[in-house]
């Protein structure tokens, strides 16, 4: 049997990319098909319910929960500020008087005369959903949000940090296999997107972390270094919620490790363009990769979105023609596709039996790898 599955990775340079903007629960959708919207544009705004504070008045006042209604000022509904008198009992003719005052800013949620207590609501947290990428609206969700999508240049890592952002790239190494020292980055680097080479090591983070960089792009990262720079251990099963002020998108892998060529050529050659990133990781079920997409630099139309056979990939298939980038030494980073895959094992170097495939490199060189040896790699 010759077909198999494995991960994979895509860098195109004509790639269509939609994203599903959805709210966490039912609001408004504020954007119809065929609208333009830039990464800022919100598409869909709801309120979260606020918590309950629990105030115990009839205890406070002393009475009786079922003698409750008599004192209240507020009935279920109203608005109230803190420190606003929700309960006032007399006494001695009027002249003790016993208040109760409300301790947020919210709204009468509940009155309960078994307990006595009243129920403060606290205010709606506000929640906006923006539409990530320059593109167009090409579905809304009733009620929960809308579909975006966009053509352009798009890449995917290995890892990342923290979430969405955008900005202009920026390349501040001059190789792929450089280690970029800190001085590079500059106050001019604010809000950029930095592209830099084999390894975004401690100080380069915090560089870029100072001037307020939107992403840091790199070959490699160490894992003691992200320590450092978060201050905790981080697993690496999802991430995308990190404290941190920039977002960090790895391409190759832990180490020191020269990010490939074609990636480094294509991220410059965007160098002054806008794009919009994401560092959120899941390598369990449902793989989410961290991402960068540099939409087309004119205005798009829905023609440009629609898929043609070049845009359309079996997505995780091993089949003759796949393109792959293979992932152990001695051919580590390095770029081909599949001529071959004999279905029965072959014994390899370590002297095992295992399936193998064929592959033609970009070189023109012609390897018999482990099929675990590699991942689907889709560029152009």
């Amino acid at each position: 049997m010759g077909t198999a599955y494995t991960p994979g990775l895509t860098i195109s340079t004509n790639a269509i990319v939609r994203k599903v903007r959805r709210l966490p629960l039912k609001g408004q959708v504020l954007v119809h098909v065929g609208d333009e919207v830039e990464p800022d544009t919100v598409v869909a705004r709801t309120e979260l319910p606020g918590p309950i504070t629990t105030v115990r008045v009839a205890e406070r006042l002393g009475v009786e929960p079922r003698e409750l209604n008599k004192f209240l000022l507020k009935n279920i509904g109203d608005k109230v500020q803190a420190g606003e008198v929700i309960a006032e009992r007399k006494t001695f003719f009027g002249l003790f008087t016993s208040r109760v005052t409300s301790p947020i800013t919210g709204t009468i949620d509940f009155i309960s005369e078994a307990t006595g207590n009243i129920g403060i609501r606290h205010l709606p947290t506000p929640v906006e959903v923006n539409a990530y990428l320059k593109g167009l609206v090409i579905e809304v969700i009733p009620e929960e949000g809308a579909v975006v999508a966009t053509r352009g240049v798009f890449v995917q890592g290995i890892f990342g940090l923290s979430g969405e952002r955008h900005g202009q790239i920026a390349v501040i190494a001059k190789s792929p296999d450089e280690v970029v020292p800190e001085t590079k980055i500059s106050d001019e680097h604010k809000s950029k997107v930095l592209i830099a080479g084999s390894l975004a090591h401690w100080k380069l983070m915090e560089a870029a972390k100072e001037v307020g960089a939107s992403a840091l792009v790199t070959g490699g990262v160490l894992d003691t270094d992200i320590k450092e720079l978060l201050g905790y251990d981080i697993g690496v099963a999802i991430t995308g919620h990190e404290p941190l002020p920039f977002t960090l998108i790895v391409t190759e892998g832990f180490g020191k490790i020269a990010m490939s060529k074609r990636t480094f050529e294509l991220l410059a050659s965007q160098e002054g363009k806008e794009a919009s990133v994401n560092g959120a990781t899941q390598i369990r079920a449902g793989v989410i990769r961290p991402e960068i997409v540099v939409p087309i630099d004119r205005k798009i139309q829905m023609d440009d979105l629609q898929v043609s056979e070049q845009d359309t990939f079996a997505a995780g298939e091993l089949a003759i023609g796949t393109p792959i980038r293979l992932i152990r030494a001695p051919y580590f980073g390095a770029l081909g596709r599949i001529t071959a895959l004999p279905p029965e094992p072959k014994e390899i170097e370590t002297e095992t039996k295992t399936r193998v495939l064929e592959a033609t490199l970009i070189d023109g060189e012609k390897v018999i790898v482990p099929r675990a040896n590699v991942e689907i790699f889709h560029y152009e």
